[in-house]
Parts: structure tokens; sequence; C-alpha cells
């Protein structure tokens, strides 16, 4: 953000997409949120799910090319027209991150990450993209993708006390105003820590909707 741009780039190769690129919400996984075997193993063995094809085709944020030289040049018309990105400069990022794969004791974070997920089976198989250098034509073409930012969602927007009543900018109590579930600040302030997993929110709201109800009828009592 402090560029004054609200969009950073993606680039990747068609072998990485296959795997790894998720696609959130149900009817564009419809394969894992749906729990079958059978379409999971389409996936794996079938090449780009479907809906990600779909985006690579039809979304307006992906460009798709075989020669570095001219992903560059359409990633900067998508951009407005304007040359802010170089040849040379992306290159020389890209060529830095694959030659990171030529030395088996290399200290890159994410290729280091990466053969620690593969070790993994299910990862393998189905999630985890064999390492490869993204200049390589074998594993091509090459994919970017406009990531533009924004805020999906937060872990707590109202300070909350043990009772769940809201606290105002005083630091006092509101009279009457009590928070439960997310808004209430159980996701990222001390139920879950900073490693919240969606599945485990519902008991953030049950225990934070319980002690909202008990405060709340204390109050009338």
């Amino acid at each position: 953000m402090a560029t004054g741009y609200d969009y950073s780039w993606f680039i990747l190769t068609r072998k990485i997409i296959e795997k790894e690129f998720a696609l959130s919400g149900s009817e564009q996984n419809p394969d894992f949120t749906g729990k079958s075997w059978r379409l999971v193993l389409r996936r794996v063995t079938q090449g780009i799910p479907g809906p990600v094809k779909a985006f690579m085709d039809k979304g307006e944020d992906f460009i798709v090319e075989r020669d570095l030289a001219t992903l560059v040049k359409r990633m900067n018309r998508l951009a407005g027209g304007e040359p802010l990105l170089t040849l040379d400069g992306v290159a020389r990022e890209i060529e830095a991150r694959d030659r990171q794969l030529d030395n088996a004791f290399g200290k890159d974070m994410q290729i280091t990450a990466m053969h620690a997920a593969r070790r993994y089976f299910g990862d393998r198989l189905s999630r985890v993209a064999t390492p490869h250098k993204l200049l390589d034509p074998a594993a091509g073409p090459l994919i970017a993708v406009r990531l533009n930012i924004l805020t999906r969602k937060t872990l707590g927007g109202l300070q909350t006390d043990l009772d769940s009543r809201v606290i105002g900018a005083d630091g006092q109590a509101v009279p009457g105003l009590y928070a439960a579930g997310e808004v209430a600040g159980f996701g990222g302030g001390g139920v879950h820590g900073y490693a919240a997993l969606e599945g485990t929110f519902l008991g953030g709201c049950i225990f934070s909707g319980r002690a909202a109800g008990r405060a709340a009828a204390r109050a009338v009592r």
C-alpha cells in the first residue's frame, strides 16, 4: 500500500496451478467441499481443475503467456499501460529464485517449505507441485495473476470484557451493548491466538454468546 498501488503480482506456471491454486468458495472447489474422493482423484489426474481453468481463460486478472517478455508487456498493459514493470527486473527476481533449485542445500524459505510439505504423501500427490524452475519451458506456460488488496473479514472488531460487554472509547462498558462471536474478538484475541482455523470458530461463538447471555440476564434482574 505504501507504493500507492492497491495490487501486487503473482507469477507461477501451469505445473504449479494444476495442484496448488485453490479457489475459495464451495461453488469453486466442489471436490474438496463436497468431500468427494472421486472428484479429488480427478483433480489429481486430469490437470488443471475446471474452475481454475475458467479463471485462466476468462479472468480479467489472469495472464497466460509462453515467454516472459510478452507476459511482462501484458502485465503493464493490464495495469493501465504504464511501464511499471521491466523485463530485466522481473527476470532478475525469477532467476534468483530459480537458482535456489540448483543447490540441494539451498535455504530459500519457499522452496524449503515445498520440500517439507512433499514429505507427506497426500500433499505430494494432490497439493504441492514438484519444485521446478519457473522459466523451465516444460513447466509452462507462465501465468501472472494480479492480486488486489481487500479486507475479507476481521477477527475481532469490538473490544469486550469477560462478560462480552462492549467497551467504549472511554474504557468503560457501554450500557446494554454486548458482542458475541468473531466481532467480540475471540478469533484473534486469545481463544485461538494467531493460528485460528475456520472449523474451530463455532466454539468461540458459543462461549462468547453464553457469556453475553448470562451477563444480559443478570443485568435485567
